[in-house]
C-alpha cells in the first residue's frame, strides 16, 4: 500500500549547476546502461522506483551505473568494505575548484591532460580522477596510504583505455606525512585536492555509523554494516577531520611553490575556524571558502594559495594557447594548456 507521493524539485539546486547529478536518479534509464542494477531498485512506499541506501551492495551497483552512464566507465569494482562514496557530491568538489582555476583564466576553465592534479587520499574508488578527467581531461597523481586502496584504483584504471597514462598512482609509506614522499622536487601541480578522514576514532566512527543506518531502516540498529563502506583509514584519523586538515595545511607551506592552488573538503562547520588560524600562521596570500550541499546535508571546500595576486595569471601567447604565468624564479617552468571553449 503506497502513501500519498511527496512533491519532489525537478533538480537539486544546491549541486553546482555543472553537476550531471541535479536532477533526480532516473532508475530505468540507469538499468538500461546497466541492467546488473535490476534486482537491486524496487518501489518505495511512495511507489517511487529507489534501492535501498542501507545495503552495500546496492550502493556499490548504483555507483557502478552511474559511472557507466555518466563518465563512460565500463569496468569498475572496488573491494569489500572499502569506501564507496556518493557520486554527486564528489562531482560538485570537482566543477567548484574548476571554478577556482577559472578565476585566474580569465573567467574560462583550462582544460587538458596538462593541467594536473594532486588526489591525496584517492581509496579504492578513484572518483575524483575519473571525474576530473572526464569533465575537464585533466591528469592525476593520486596518493593513498594503503596499497591495497590503491592496487583496486589501478585496476580500475588499466580496465577502462580512456584512462590509462591519465592518473599516476603514489603510495604514501609514511601515515603521518601527506605531501612530504610524494611531491617530488621542482614537481609541480595545478591543483590539490582532498577528502579528510572524518572521525577522531573507531568509536567514534561506528556510533556515526550505527546512528545513520538506524534512521536509514528507521529503527534501531546495533550491527554496523556501512552503507558506503571505508576502511578505518579512509574514515578516521587521530584528532579527526579538524586535525588532519591542520597538518595537510602545515605540510603545503613547505611546499608553497609546488602547487598552485590546495585544497580539502570540510565536512564540519565548526572545524573552519581551526583550519583559518592554521592557514593563517601558514602565510596563506588568498583563502576561498566554497559551500557545498545535497539534501538537508552542508559542508564546504577551503581553497588556499601561497601566490602572490601577481602570480596567479594565466594569459593568452600569440598562437592562442595559454600558458601560466608564474614567477619564473620561483616555479621555472611553463605548462601549456588549452583554452575551454565554453559558452
Amino acid at each position: 500500500m503506497t502513501e500519498q507521493k511527496k512533491d519532489h524539485p525537478a533538480e537539486k539546486s544546491r549541486l553546482h549547476s555543472r553537476n550531471k547529478h541535479r536532477a533526480r536518479y532516473d532508475f530505468m534509464e540507469l538499468i538500461e546502461t546497466c541492467p546488473e542494477l535490476t534486482p537491486f531498485v524496487r518501489p518505495n512506499i511512495y511507489d517511487d522506483e529507489t534501492i535501498d541506501f542501507a545495503d552495500p551492495e546496492a550502493v556499490k551497483m548504483l555507483n557502478q551505473a552511474l559511472l557507466k552512464h555518466y563518465y563512460g566507465v565500463d569496468h569498475y569494482d572496488i573491494p569489500e568494505n572499502y569506501l564507496c562514496p556518493p557520486i554527486p557530491g564528489r562531482a560538485d568538489y570537482i566543477h567548484h575548484i574548476a571554478d577556482v582555476l577559472s578565476a585566474s583564466n580569465y573567467g574560462s576553465i583550462p582544460i587538458g591532460k596538462k593541467i594536473k592534479c594532486l588526489d591525496i587520499g584517492v581509496g579504492a574508488n578513484c572518483i575524483y580522477p575519473i571525474i576530473g578527467h572526464q569533465e575537464y581531461g585533466w591528469s592525476f597523481v593520486a596518493t593513498d596510504i594503503d596499497p591495497v586502496a590503491l592496487d583496486a584504483a589501478k585496476n580500475i584504471v588499466e580496465s577502462n583505455s580512456f584512462l590509462k597514462d591519465q592518473i599516476e598512482f603514489r603510495l604514501q609509506e609514511e601515515p603521518t606525512d601527506i605531501f612530504y614522499g610524494i611531491i617530488q622536487p621542482e614537481e609541480q601541480f595545478d591543483l590539490s585536492i582532498c577528502n579528510p578522514p572524518f572521525y577522531g576514532s573507531a568509536d567514534e566512527a561506528r556510533e556515526a555509523s550505527l546512528r545513520k543506518l538506524s534512521n536509514l531502516k528507521g529503527k534501531p540498529v546495533s550491527e554496523v554494516v556501512r552503507n558506503f563502506g571505508g576502511h578505518n583509514n579512509e574514515l578516521w584519523c587521530k584528532g579527526g577531520e579538524s586535525a588532519f586538515i591542520a597538518q595537510m595545511i602545515r605540510q603545503s607551506r613547505r611546499f608553497s611553490t609546488s602547487c598552485f592552488w590546495y585544497s580539502t573538503l570540510v565536512s564540519k562547520q565548526s572545524h573552519l575556524k581551526a583550519a583559518y588560524q592554521a592557514l593563517k600562521t601558514a602565510g596563506a596570500v588568498e583563502v576561498k571558502t566554497i559551500p557545498m550541499g545535497q539534501g538537508n546535508k552542508s559542508s564546504r571546500l577551503i581553497a588556499w594559495t601561497f601566490l602572490p595576486k601577481e602570480q596567479q595569471k594565466i594569459g593568452s601567447t600569440p598562437d592562442g594557447e595559454l600558458k601560466k604565468i608564474h614567477n619564473p624564479k620561483i616555479f621555472q617552468f611553463y605548462n601549456l594548456i588549452i583554452l575551454s571553449k565554453l559558452s
